[in-house]
């Protein structure tokens, strides 16, 4: 444990791990079957709407983006917890955790702005159909998705970069995994400039999804509430998943917040553990599904596929010369 002032702190210790003795084998064992199963439903969504033709239109190319941002995310958690759950000493290198503390706080971030594109594409969808391919062309389509993952990127970096500089006093996270907020707290130096751009982020974060999410689903449900039956259907039929996906994300990731914030030591330790990770393991497990379920092109592109009817197509699914 490191009491002294470091400036090149070397490695953290992940405080949040309890002693499950022989259950340790079960853990990783459950971790492993867990990941593999997230690995193969959204692989198998992509591939999927990649060698589906009809499937390369703007709902379902910003679906890929959110599958692959699944990917990526589960990536940034699950290999590093198998390691961790087998280690008798819960160690981590000061590089591991901040390129963990980037993925995870990236994908975060790449998720909220899919799941905001995603709910234009379905307002536009519902309430401008006959709009629609004029607005959402696949060259528009592939440039917001290039922008959103950028976006993500850079402001995470940033973050990332003045949470490097820090000097820090300690090394023990009480967590189990690294989390940004708790790197900070270890700081000896002045955290004012991180405390600022932690919170503009924060902000940023939710309002720059929250804003164009709540004025599609307000225009949807006016839509819903005067239109016809058909109308009425075609709204719950595309919207249900995305819905579902948004309230299930948002809910982890309060918990994530509340969780690094404030002391919850009246709730059961194993619960505690369980829930931080919720955001990634739920999400990236339930996305693909929830969709794959829901939507009747991917349903039945999905029979296709096993059945071996598909005829041959391409797989380059982002093909910049192809219009939506």
């Amino acid at each position: 444990m490191l009491n002294s002032t470091s400036s090149a702190l070397t490695y953290f210790v992940l405080g949040a791990y309890v002693d499950v003795g022989r259950w340790r084998y079960l853990c990783f064992l459950i971790t492993v079957v867990l990941y593999l199963i997230i690995v193969a439903v959204n692989v198998l969504l992509i591939a999927v709407i990649c060698v589906t033709r009809s499937l390369h239109e703007p709902m379902f190319l910003l679906l890929c983006s959110l599958l692959v941002n699944e990917l990526y995310g589960s990536s940034g958690l699950f290999p590093f917890l198998l390691v961790q759950i087998l280690s008798d000493v819960h160690i981590v290198s000061a590089p591991l955790c901040f390129l963990q503390i980037f993925c995870l706080y990236s994908y975060v971030n790449t998720e909220f702005c899919n799941l905001a594109v995603m709910s234009y594409d379905r307002y536009l969808a519902v309430c401008c159909p006959l709009q629609y391919h004029a607005v959402m062309t696949h060259h528009k389509v592939i440039f917001v998705i290039i922008l959103t993952w950028l976006y993500s990127f850079v402001k995470f970096l940033i973050t990332l970069l003045l949470t490097v500089r820090l000097t820090l006093c300690g090394n023990v996270l009480n967590s189990t995994f690294c989390r940004n907020y708790l790197v900070v707290n270890l700081a000896c130096s002045d955290t004012s400039v991180n405390n600022i751009y932690g919170l503009f982020g924060t902000v940023i974060t939710v309002l720059v999804p929250l804003l164009p999410i709540l004025y599609s689903y307000t225009k949807i449900l006016g839509v819903v509430l005067s239109g016809s039956k058909q109308t009425r259907q075609k709204a719950v039929s595309t919207c249900t998943p995305h819905l579902a996906s948004l309230l299930n994300f948002s809910f982890g990731c309060l918990f994530e917040s509340l969780q690094s914030r404030f002391n919850m030591v009246s709730i059961p330790n194993g619960l505690q553990i369980l829930m931080s990770l919720y955001f990634v393991i739920l999400q990236s497990l339930l996305s693909p599904i929830m969709y794959g379920i829901n939507l009747t092109k991917i349903r039945n592109a999905c029979k296709q596929l096993f059945s071996n009817k598909l005829e041959p197509r391409t797989v380059f699914c982002f093909s910049l010369g192809e219009q939506s």
